[in-house]
């Protein structure tokens, strides 16, 4: 009668110890069933769950194999699995799977403790854990370093919302970042990412720049922040906000671009992005001069953004063409992507104010990026303590897979 036959190992790590006893097992005629290994700091944890045809046949292998592993000084543990044991982990593989993403400048034993203890709270097992940082320096300075932790976890949870909900409030206690996610093919498929510009992208609100060139920062500061509370409809606010800025010298303007600074990360990941095939573009509230600017700097293939009108030098206090709003961005986000023959879920959509909303929503991947309270409460996905190229961590990527 056959067995199973769950083997574990630990030590340190050897070149050639898989080759070596899988090919003792092969001698035996073993059916390999599952395995799996992982190396942390050159300690080997190695798994095997074998098929074995025969008591007898059971019997010499695990003796050849336990002497093997004393001389190799390593460490074996030998389980019996019975048949509907088995059965029931086979059928336990037909359930739903999750991507729980742990972002931070460092990582602590009190996060992963939060993190896994509202999935196990929820019913779902985690199945794997994967680093896909860099390993980091013992004097990383906080402030620059990242990390991230990826759990895959399997079951049902009850309540999809309340268990996000949970996510978001350790998120804002421990000061951290926690995506939750399908495990879908498309995860590490998307071929678009849209940006929102200004906060996003840069680092500024670019119109709050003009204003202060203009003398009327103050008045155009307090109207940006309603309308990026959510408070204020966007056009509106964008048509009183560009009215203040009238007479002022179009020379301002290459002015300001000159000094605009890209958001931590945002090198990173666009060229990133560029080299694996992705179509980049920005979706801004704000104006093409500067969008534009960024279009050359970085390479992003589509600009859509507001005309800023100009005449004789001077800025008329209007912008020519429909206003680019919340609407106008998700519509803009699904025209692109049907051009280029890309599905709503292959698409990445980043953005920090209320009037980015419409367009994350429409993104199989959207993410509140450093965002406003009512944004961040709202989008299924939030980074807010790394920078830009946090993104990638979100869609699977490791440190040593980008540039």
């Amino acid at each position: 009668m056959s067995e199973i036959i769950l083997i574990n190992v630990s030590g340190r790590d050897k070149p050639g110890l898989t080759s070596e006893i899988t090919g003792m097992m092969a001698h035996y005629g073993v059916r390999i069933l599952d395995i799996g290994q992982a190396v942390i700091h050159d300690h080997l944890t190695w798994g095997i769950l074998v098929k074995i045809s025969d008591e007898a046949t059971s019997s010499a292998l695990l003796k050849d194999l336990l002497f093997r592993f004393h001389e190799l000084d390593l460490h074996a543990r030998f389980e019996p699995v019975s048949e509907e044991d088995y059965q029931l982990w086979v059928e336990g593989k037909g359930k739903a799977r999750y991507i729980v993403t742990l972002l931070s400048r460092l990582i602590t034993a009190e996060q992963i403790a939060r993190v896994s203890g509202i999935t196990a709270a929820h019913g779902l097992n985690i199945d794997n854990i994967t680093r896909l940082s860099s390993r980091p320096p013992l004097q990383a300075r906080e402030t620059q370093a990242q990390a991230c932790i990826e759990f895959s976890v399997r079951g049902t949870p009850p309540d999809l919302d309340q268990l996000r909900a949970d996510f978001l409030q350790i998120a804002g206690e421990l000061n951290v970042d926690i995506a939750f996610q399908e495990d879908s093919i498309f995860r590490r498929n998307r071929r678009l990412v849209v940006f929102d510009m200004d906060s996003t992208l840069i680092e500024a609100e670019v119109i709050d720049e003009l204003a202060k060139e203009a003398g009327v920062g103050e008045q155009v500061a307090e109207i940006t922040e309603l309308a990026m509370r959510g408070e204020l409809d966007f056009t509106e606010s964008f048509k009183r906000r560009v009215a203040l800025l009238k007479g002022l010298d179009e020379a301002v303007l290459a002015q300001i671009a000159q000094r605009l600074k890209l958001t931590e990360g945002a090198e990173r990941l666009i060229s990133t992005l560029k080299s694996l095939g992705y179509k980049t573009a920005i979706l801004s509230g704000g104006f093409t001069y500067f969008a534009n600017f960024l279009k050359q700097r970085l390479g992003i293939d589509y600009v859509y953004a507001n005309e800023l009108e100009i005449e004789n030098g001077r800025v008329t206090g209007r912008v020519t063409g429909q206003v680019v709003d919340g609407q106008r961005k998700a519509k803009l986000l699904l025209e692109i992507a049907e051009k280029e023959g890309i599905g709503r879920q292959q698409v990445i959509a980043v953005g920090d104010g209320a009037n980015d909303l419409p367009m994350l929503s429409q993104a199989g991947l959207g993410v509140a990026f450093r965002a406003k309270p009512l944004v961040k409460s709202t989008a299924r996905h939030s980074i807010s303590t790394l920078g830009l190229d946090g993104i990638l961590y979100l869609i699977g990527f490791r440190d040593r897979e980008t540039i």
